[in-house]
């Protein structure tokens, strides 16, 4: 606590120096955070049984789409809450949620930090998922490349 009390200080006091904090977006990010902990144990009755049928393979492909109407924080959380899975199902679940990232703002509808970075960048500072989704695949397809072939 006393460590973000001084960083609001001297962020406070040296404003000119640097951009504006977005405390309001960083905050709906940490409820969000704070509610996935609290939640997703309860979640281990039907993720459980899913995710112990899959292979590697499914659930690298799986977490990429997924990503796109999901967090991938959350993705991967709630990977973690399932006991039993092995190193290789592991790094299969974050890479595909890692590769389908790009497609993360549009999951979030809208993801709060996310959309206060890039809504400038957007015509009417408002973000169309349907573009967005359009200049997120070739990165994503290149991560996904990455990942197989890596």
């Amino acid at each position: 606590m006393g460590v973000l009390l001084f960083f609001l200080g001297f962020a406070t006091a040296y404003q000119r120096h640097q951009n504006p904090l977005i405390l309001r977006e960083a905050l709906l990010v940490g409820f969000f955070l704070g509610g996935l902990v609290v939640l997703g144990g309860q979640q281990r009755w039907w993720l459980e049984p899913l995710l112990t049928g899959m292979n590697t393979e499914t659930v690298f492909f799986g977490a990429t789409a997924l990503t796109a109407i999901t967090d991938n924080a959350a993705l991967t959380y709630l990977g973690s809450l399932v006991e039993g899975l092995s190193p290789e199902f592991k790094q299969a679940l974050v890479a595909g949620a890692v590769a389908g990232g790009g497609l993360t703002v549009i999951a979030n509808a809208p993801n709060p930090a996310g959309f206060a970075i890039l809504r400038r960048k957007f015509e009417d500072d408002t973000i169309h998922p349907l573009g967005l989704l359009i200049a997120a695949t070739p990165p994503t397809i290149i991560a996904i490349l990455a990942f197989r072939i890596l």
